[in-house]
């Protein structure tokens, strides 16, 4: 894709991305588009049925709320192509972090919403009543159409979670991963709506607030998460894998590389996540301050770089003494700090 292209390659910035990260990322646009046509055709098919069902209405909403996490991707993927500038030096890979907080927020606002709404619905006893209508000559529950739209809208997200989820997994794209795991919960989305509305049809009244109860929380639950995962990105803890659920390993290989130098007598590195690729300061204590000359320097700077293409930020600095007020927990060992 040519918005992905600069002289044929694709970048997030100045870093050029090697073969298979381009072509996750072109992928990852042809994914999000086609997600984007989905939600639409299914947002339409659920709206024509809607009827007064609360679970049809959260469910509606939360289709709605889908469309954030791949434009957000979209449009952040066009961002993060300019390079460094004066008002920017270290960049515009923050917009991922930006973008994934928008997502969240909306989320939490919605979902809280919605929790209210669907409880005023419960707590004041609302009967919600489905009618009939007119099909080929035939008088249809409206019920039975509301159950085939959600059926019918159950599956095809789950695909696209995980396919985007290995992408994400590729790119380091914690807005991706995002999108991917709504995905992949839709469905439970799409049962609940469906248990709702035949609720309604058993006489079960308060079946169908429930189900939009339900929805309603899964829906501030993808928030929060979200939420937590964006504002930490953003106010700078240490760096994590795609999924947040570990340290990623980059700082503690560098640190062993920089350790294994003959010159070096101690390592240890910070590594900041900038949104795809990482900031790192690396600290060394040399063992002879004449064996750290300025072509060694180079040197290792340039190896840690071709440890992994999400390393380009990258500077060593050399110390008399490791700097505790720089690299808190320095005393645990590794090159992750608590």
């Amino acid at each position: 894709m040519s918005n992905l292209r600069e002289k044929g390659t694709a970048r997030f910035g100045h870093t050029e991305l090697p073969e298979k990260q381009q072509q996750a990322l072109r992928k990852a646009v042809k994914w999000e588009w086609i997600t984007l046509g989905f939600l639409t055709v299914s947002t339409v098919l659920v709206y024509l049925v809607l009827g007064n069902s609360q679970a049809m209405k959260a469910a509606w909403i939360e289709d709605l709320l889908s469309f954030l996490p791949p434009i957000s991707f979209l449009v952040a993927t066009r961002v993060i192509r300019r390079r460094p500038s004066e008002t920017h030096p270290y960049g515009y890979h923050r917009a991922v972090g930006v973008a994934h907080l928008v997502s969240a927020v909306a989320l939490v606002v919605m979902g809280g919403y919605l929790i209210v709404d669907s409880g005023i619905g419960l707590v004041t006893a609302e009967h919600p009543t489905i009618g009939g209508i007119q099909l080929f000559g035939s008088t249809f529950w409206l019920g039975w159409l509301m159950v085939l739209a959600m059926l019918l809208t159950a599956g095809p997200p789950v695909v696209l979670g995980i396919v985007k989820m290995k992408l994400a997994r590729t790119l380091h794209d914690k807005v991706l991963y995002a999108d991917a795991d709504m995905n992949k919960a839709d469905w439970m989305t799409a049962l609940a709506a469906a248990v709702g509305v035949l609720g309604i049809g058993l006489g079960l009244w308060w079946a169908d607030s429930v189900a939009a109860l339900l929805i309603s929380f899964s829906i501030l639950h993808d928030g929060v998460k979200n939420l937590r995962g964006a504002i930490g990105g953003l106010t700078d803890t240490r760096a994590t894998v795609y999924d947040d659920s570990k340290p990623d390993p980059i700082g503690t290989q560098i640190d062993s590389y920089l350790q294994s130098l003959s010159w070096v007598k101690e390592a240890r590195s910070r590594v900041r996540d900038e949104g795809h690729v990482f900031h790192i300061e690396s600290f060394v204590v040399p063992r002879q301050w004449r064996r750290a000359t300025l072509h060694k320097i180079e040197k290792a700077r340039a190896a840690c770089v071709d440890i992994d293409w999400k390393v380009q930020d990258m500077v060593i600095v050399p110390v008399a003494e490791l700097p505790e007020e720089f690299l808190p927990g320095l005393t645990k060992s590794g090159g992750e700090r608590s």
